[in-house]
Parts: structure tokens; sequence; C-alpha cells
């Protein structure tokens, strides 16, 4: 016992050392009964509560799901007649887990559907690429002797799966063009933005311009589904259920398939756009810009031959005139100068003298003729600038802007197709925030003849003259029920006598006599206008070079005509433009009387359409396919830059010396 003092050690009793070890024996066992139950819960939590997660997991490592790409919905036009609708095509995909002799079959495939060496080493990387059951697209668009071919040959083929598809098909080709736009495979941008799968499945194609485009939420559908075993190395065992598409949703429109065909012919090989209102309704019953791209060779995959020479024609046929190309309006605002006035207290009968020339400040601004004294009435029945100068003098710049605003013009309107580009009305104010100057008399006398500072586009064109024939706010739409639109707030007898000098326009003599509707009892009302797109010397305009058509085809004056018809209970309103195409009355109006014709006496129109087609090479579809056969003949030419709006419109100066009147 000392010695154990001695050496610092503590003598521990049986009882001692008895409880000690129980004491470490509970704490032992409470743990492991610790760790066991948290064991045994996590195994009844997993197969309890996560029986459903897990039990899906492995029905997909068995399972693999193939989506199948749904059918876009139609865009069919206000009578239900297809706009865009799917046709169907026959299509070859294989499967990779089931080639057994991979050369041996792509060769025979070859050498039946005459693939070239690049589709051949197109379709060698996508299998490579591709999980064993993922179909790779070998061909598609087949005709119907090599599909046939292939599908008696199929069963000795294995991995070879023939199979009908569906492909998007535009009955009336370039006429619809930039209304409907087209469709195209996803770009590798379009699947960053949204990681679906279904963007990269084999013959999925998504909206890529114009109604295509912005509608894609409501025209592609729903996917359909394979599923198909596989082992765990993913090697294809059978395929198992499928679930079918669901087709996107028809769009109607509130555009008439027949016009919207006959306005594309009519424009023959001119640069510019149509565009008709039904009134009754505020609905676009034709929308047409011309030229214009075949949306069916897009949604085929375009070639580059075809694509440069889409790019590097002038008459720009990958612009949409009617929303996107701004122009000066020119005369046709000349009506809405007129309700300006007359909102504004002018006397109608009031007269001013036109000796063909007016001086304002240092500049000389002109007409094109010595109309001698003219009240209101007769100045737009002639197109007289000279009353126009004086009278936008006497109001002032806020009056004829209030007016072209209220009418229309400057404005964006609310259609599913975008961009649009706005144009400009200028005023003191724009002036002062666009030029940091004082407006100036001279930019009151070119606004009140459309000119200067003035673009619009053919819609805004349109739109101005569906309110001026209604006098109501009218809003032009492509869907949905009709949009009348409410009073514009302006003196209704105001409106009765512009409409009434419209008429006179076309049917008193006026200045588009080209105009008069060749139908008994059915009068048109219009305005025709000569906008600039650079200055004329006193040498030119003394030679007559403005109607010289000898001229290079962008130095040419732009041509619209604007109207509604009938006179007396107008119906349908329309702008036409041609671009470069000089006078107004001698290239626009014409066209304008035809496609109204089309709507009141359709089989009259059509005989005269077919002998001016004769005369251009036959109709637009002929001339189309002309255009893309040589294509395929002519070399490679140098990459075009990307075009946007035309160009050939130009900035107007702050002060054009002399200002050629805008007939």
């Amino acid at each position: 016992m000392k010695l154990d003092r001695l050496l610092g050690k503590r003598s521990v009793s049986e009882a001692q050392a008895r409880f000690a070890f129980d004491r470490r024996s509970f704490v032992l066992g409470g743990a492991q009964l610790s760790i066991g139950a948290l064991l045994a819960g996590r195994m009844a939590y997993l197969s309890i509560f996560e029986n459903a997660r897990y039990a899906l997991l492995a029905e997909s490592n068995r399972v693999n799901l193939s989506l199948i790409p749904p059918r876009r919905g139609w865009i069919v036009d206000r009578a239900g007649k297809p706009l865009a609708l799917n046709r169907t095509v026959f299509r070859v995909d294989v499967i990779p887990d089931r080639l057994k002799e991979r050369k041996a079959t792509l060769d025979e495939l070859q050498q039946l559907l005459g693939l070239t060496a690049d589709e051949r080493d197109r379709i060698e990387r996508d299998i490579d690429k591709a999980a064993g059951f993922q179909p790779v697209q070998v061909a598609e668009k087949l005709d119907w002797q090599r599909y046939a071919a292939l599908s008696i040959r199929a069963p000795d083929l294995p991995g070879v799966q023939p199979a009908q598809g569906f492909a998007r098909y535009y009955p009336d080709g370039a006429a619809v063009g930039h209304l409907i736009g087209y469709v195209g495979a996803a770009s590798a941008e379009d699947y960053a933005k949204s990681k679906d799968p279904l963007l990269i499945a084999p013959g999925y194609k998504i909206g890529k311009e114009a109604l295509e485009k912005t509608m894609e939420p409501v025209l592609k559908g729903k996917p359909g589904a394979r599923r198909s075993e596989v082992t765990a190395r993913g090697k294809l065992v059978r395929d198992l259920a499928t679930r079918p598409d669901v087709p996107g949703n028809t769009i109607r429109l509130t555009i008439d398939r027949d016009l919207q065909d006959y306005a594309a012919r009519r424009m023959g090989d001119n640069s510019g756009a149509i565009t008709v209102i039904d009134l009754a309704t505020g609905g676009l019953a034709a929308m047409v810009s011309m030229p214009a791209y075949d949306p069916n060779s897009f949604s085929d995959g375009i070639g580059r031959r075809e694509y440069a020479a889409l790019t590097s024609d002038d008459h720009l046929p990958l612009v949409n005139k009617t929303l996107h190309a701004l122009y000066p309006p020119g005369s046709t605002t000349k009506p809405s100068s007129a309700l300006a006035l007359l909102e504004a207290g002018i006397d109608p009968d009031e007269t001013v003298f036109c000796g063909g020339a007016m001086r304002v400040g240092s500049a000389i601004f002109h007409c094109d003729k010595r109309h001698g004294s003219l009240a209101l009435a007769g100045a737009v029945v002639h197109s007289c600038d000279i009353y126009f100068y004086t009278m936008g003098l006497k109001y002032g710049a806020n009056a004829l802007a209030g007016m072209f605003r209220k009418l229309g013009l400057g404005a964006v309107h609310p259609l599913p197709l975008q961009p649009q580009r706005f144009g400009t009305v200028p005023d003191p104010q724009w002036i002062e925030r666009k030029h940091k100057r004082a407006w100036a008399a001279y930019d009151t006398v070119n606004m009140s003849i459309g000119q200067g500072y003035m673009l619009a586009n053919p819609l805004q064109l349109a739109v101005m003259a569906a309110r001026l024939a209604t006098g109501h706010g009218l809003e032009p739409h492509l869907m949905g029920p009709p949009r009348p639109g409410a009073p514009l707030g302006v003196n209704p007898a105001h409106v009765e006598f512009v409409r009434q000098a419209m008429g006179n326009v076309v049917n008193g003599g006026g200045t588009a006599a080209a105009a008069r509707l060749p139908i008994p009892g059915v009068q048109m009302a219009g305005k025709t206008g000569t906008a600039q797109v650079r200055r004329i010397t006193l040498s030119e305009r003394a030679g007559g070079v403005r109607s010289n058509a000898t001229l290079p085809w962008k130095q040419r004056d732009h041509a619209h005509f604007i109207g509604f018809a009938p006179v007396e209970s107008p119906r349908y309103a329309f702008s036409v433009l041609v671009e470069h195409g000089g006078f107004g009355a001698a290239a626009a109006a014409p066209i304008a009387r035809d496609t109204m014709t089309f709507l009141f006496a359709p089989d009259q129109a059509m005989k005269s359409l077919t002998a001016l087609e004769q005369g251009w090479g036959g109709d637009l579809a002929t001339r189309m396919a002309a255009k893309a056969a040589s294509y395929k003949t002519t070399p490679d030419p140098a990459p075009a830059p990307d075009t946007g709006a035309p160009s050939d419109v130009p900035a107007p100066p702050d002060l054009a010396p002399e200002v050629t009147a805008a007939r």
C-alpha cells in the first residue's frame, strides 16, 4: 500500500471496476442502438417515402425516351384556306445499335438514295456522336420511288428505319413570304437559351421569321415520345409503347388568301408593297411586299448560291417593305393636310393663286403646273403644291403634324410582326431635339406636301387612308374579332369633304384618272404621290428628267397611291408603293385599280392579270422557279453583307434650295 502511494497509483476496488465497465458498455450500446435506429429509419425513408423517385430512376436506366416532333399548327386565311400547312414527307433514319454491318448498310443506302460523299460523311459523324438508341437522319423529303425501293429492302437492312413525317409547306410561296415567314432547324443559340431536348430531335424545326416566329408558342404543339428498353450500357433491347404528339393550334388570319396572291402577282417585277384593310373589321385583307423569297426554299434548307443571290439583289427581297422600309409619303398626305386645315378653321372656298413656283426665304419651291386660282377641293384634286405651301405657312406646322399623327403616321401598330419602323412626323419640338435648331418656314413647306423629314411605311399610309375613309381611329390587326375603332374626334362634315375630294381625284378629272375602276356603279377614291429621293436641279427639271426611264433605277422617284372604295360607302382602304417607279399616277395607280377590281369583279381582274403575265414571262410561281434554276448555274458570288432597311432613302437635308413638287 505504501509502495502504491509512493508510485502515485490509486487502488480500484472490484465494485468500482464493475461500475466503470457497465457504464462504458451502456454508452457503447446506446451509440450502436442509435446508429442502428438511424440506419433503419433511413432505409424505411428510402423504401417508403422515396420509393417512387428511385423506381423512376431505375426505370430510366432501363427505358429511354425519344421525343417525336409535334406537327405545327396551320395558318389559314379568314375563310379557312391554308397559308401554311404540313405535308406528309418520306424520310429514312438509322438506329445505330441495330446496325449489324455498318459500312455495308451505309454503302447500300448511298447507292439506293444517291447520297453524295459529303452527305455520307455527315451521316457517319452523326452516328458516332449519337446515343445507340437515338435515330440518326439519313435523308428526308424522298420521292415515292426512292422511298418505295428502300422500304422493299428494309427487312434486309437491320437498323434502317423508313418513316413518314411532316414538313412545312406554303402553297402560295413568295406571295406570303414576308407575312408568314418560314421554319428552320434550331441553332446552337436557340438550344442554349432553353435546353429543350426537342430542339435537337431529328426533323424538328422552329419559326425563324414573321408569324412563324412570333406565334411559335401557339403553333409548335406538344411532342410525343417513343419508349425503348435498353441495357445498362445503353444497347437497344426492344421498342415499348409510344405516346402520340399533340399538334399545334391553328391560327386564323384576317388575310384574304386569293387577294394576297393576286396582289403579289400584280406587282410583277416591281419592288414595292400593297396593303389592303377591310374597313368593316379593321383586319388586314392583304399585306404584300415584293420581291420576296420563297419560304419553302428556306424551310427546306436554302442553298448558298440562292441565298447569296437574294442578299445581293438591289430590290432587297429579304426586306419586308410594308413594315421595315420608310419613304417620303409625298402628296398622299395632301388629303390629311386638307383635313388639318379644315379643323384649324380654313374657309374651303378661299383661293390661292398658283403660278408654278413660290419663294420662301432664299429658296424657290415649285409646282408641276401653273394651276391658277384654286380653292381647297381643287388643290386636292389637281395636287397643287403652291396651295398647300401657302396654307401650311398660314396655319402652322403643329396643325399639320397633329393631324398626321391622328391619322396613323409615326405610329407602331399592334401587329404580331416585329420590328416595325415608325417613321417621322416632324414638328418644331422634334427639330429642336433632333437637330438642335429652330423650326424654319421651309420645314413647314416641305411637310405640307409630305417631303422634307417626313417618312412613313406603307402600312401607315394604308391606315391613313382607312381613317380618312371612315373618320374612325381604326387599328389594323391580323387576327381576332373586328375592331372598327373609335371616332377620331374630327368634324364628320370635314371628313366627308375630304372623301369627296379624293373621289374626284380619280373620277372628276384629277391626277389619277388611270385608277378609275372598270366596274359600273363602283367608284374608287384615291390620291397619287410621287416622292423624290434626291434633289432635282433646274436643268433636269427643264428636261423632264423625273419621267425619264433611262435614269438609273435608284435615282427615280418613288410612286405612291392611297385610297378606298367604294366612295360613298367605303369597304376597303389601301396603299400601293412602287419603289423608284416614277410618277404615282403612272406606276402605282394602275396596280391599285386592278387590285380593287379583283375585290369587286375577280374574273375581270384575273383576265387583265393573265394578259400582263404573258408579257412578264409567266405567273409569279413560274418566274420564281426560273430564278431558282438560274441560281444553280451561276458561280458562287462573294458573300454579301447583311441587309437591313433600304439604304436608298436618304435623310433629307436641312435646307433644300429647290424642292421638286411631290405629285
